[in-house]
């Protein structure tokens, strides 16, 4: 409760700076990349989602100039007013070709996706059980769908077993909602264990694979494998396009069903204007870029490989992550603003990670790999972070890391 209603705005930004909680917008003069320009000085960027290092492909790039000559630079209205163009049909159905599901769904975002979904399928009366570590945008979904909400460790799925077996016999619906790389740990769900725990409990499983769609599995199918994984185990797949697809926008895969409900009855779908058609063009080619280029997959291996390696030999404490996400606890959020300081005084950019993006105590440094990166990019990054970590130590013998 706002004691003094809005009066009280100018100081609670004023604690957010004392705390060193307050966030501020970077602006970039260039186009993404392994390298990009702030304030006129070039960086390397190790901070970015653009994992297959898509974003600024000049094929992609070329695909959405052709899509706006042919459809304009907007959609002009929903999907189910006159929004929905065959350029938009065309992407569903490659998407669910992609990940071998039935049919996809497009959104607007990933944001839009998650909350979009829980909320026409759950309402009061039914149950929702979400990883501690979900994103945002899962852990809102299910607040606000009104149903009865639990979460479990991350992880944990014989804690989640323990909840669903206390409603087994329940007829109401039962979904269990998880990312699939966790965006801020790097690390994957078990999979397997929540199918099993599904079944076993009459519940649906919901997988959010953002940052898996493109990076994993074969041609980058991602980490929900349609030759092991049908809708029968996975029933809800989410994946966004703004991560190494290197567009935007967002789309939901799974039965028939599924999908024709969420196009009745999703709030988040159907009172939004549809994508641009040229975007969903661009986001074509990229598709197909990701899935022939296995070369960046292969890269990314190397690099994730390398980097571990060096970082393990510096003594700094990684998370246990296979994937491009290699965050760097470090603890308080000052000590992680003056690494990520130190490290951009080094050439490379990696902006600090703090609540109540995560728990309390865990601000990181959320490092990412692209393939578009070199090895002597990563060496000259672990040079950074041995300097960073100099920087750290003063830091704590100054008293100031509290």
């Amino acid at each position: 409760m706002h004691e003094n209603g809005f009066e009280d705005l100018e100081s609670e930004l004023k604690n957010l700076q004392l705390g060193d909680m307050y966030r501020s917008r970077r602006v970039v003069e260039s186009s993404q990349g392994p390298r990009i320009t702030l304030n006129n000085r070039e960086l390397l960027n190790f901070c970015s989602n653009d994992y297959l290092g898509l974003a600024s492909d000049k094929r992609i790039s070329e695909a959405f100039v052709k899509g706006v000559h042919r459809w304009g630079s907007g959609a002009g209205a929903s999907h189910l007013v006159c929004g929905h163009t065959s350029a938009h049909e065309e992407l569903e159905e490659a998407l669910a070709d992609h990940t071998g599901r039935p049919r996809a769904l497009l959104y607007s975002s990933g944001y839009a996706a998650n909350v979009g979904v829980i909320n026409a399928l759950l309402t009061k009366g039914d149950y929702v059980y979400e990883d501690r570590l979900n994103h945002a945008s899962l852990l809102d979904g299910g607040w606000i769908s009104r149903s009865q909400f639990e979460w479990y460790p991350h992880g944990d799925v014989n804690q989640l077993k323990q909840a669903l077996s206390t409603i087994q016999h329940n007829t109401s619906r039962k979904l269990i909602v998880t990312d699939g790389t966790f965006s801020m740990d790097g690390d994957l769900a078990p999979i397997e264990d929540l199918i099993n725990t599904a079944k076993t409990t009459g519940a649906w499983l919901m997988v959010d694979d953002a940052h898996g769609i493109g990076v994993h599995g074969s041609n980058g199918c991602g980490l929900v494998d349609p030759s092991i994984y049908t809708t029968d185990e996975v029933q809800i797949l989410v994946g966004t396009l703004g991560k190494a697809l290197g567009t935007s926008g967002a789309f939901v895969a799974g039965a028939e069903p599924l999908i024709e409900t969420l196009i009745q009855k999703s709030r988040n779908y159907i009172f939004t204007t549809a994508m641009p058609s040229a975007l969903a063009e661009a986001t074509l080619t990229s598709l197909q870029i990701a899935q022939k280029e296995n070369w960046r997959r292969m890269k990314l291996e190397t690099l994730i490989k390398t980097f571990r390696q060096g970082a393990t030999e510096l003594g700094l404490q990684l998370l246990p992550s296979s994937s491009p996400i290699q965050p760097i606890v470090v603890g308080s959020p000052e000590v992680a603003l003056a690494m990520s300081a130190s490290l951009e005084s080094s050439g490379c950019l990696c902006t600090a990670i703090r609540p109540p993006t995560v728990p309390e105590g865990t601000s990181r440094l959320r490092i990412t790999l692209m393939a578009t990166h070199t090895e002597s990019d990563v060496a000259r990054l672990l040079d950074a972070l041995e300097l960073a970590q100099s920087d750290k130590m003063l830091l704590s013998i100054d008293g100031t890391d509290h």
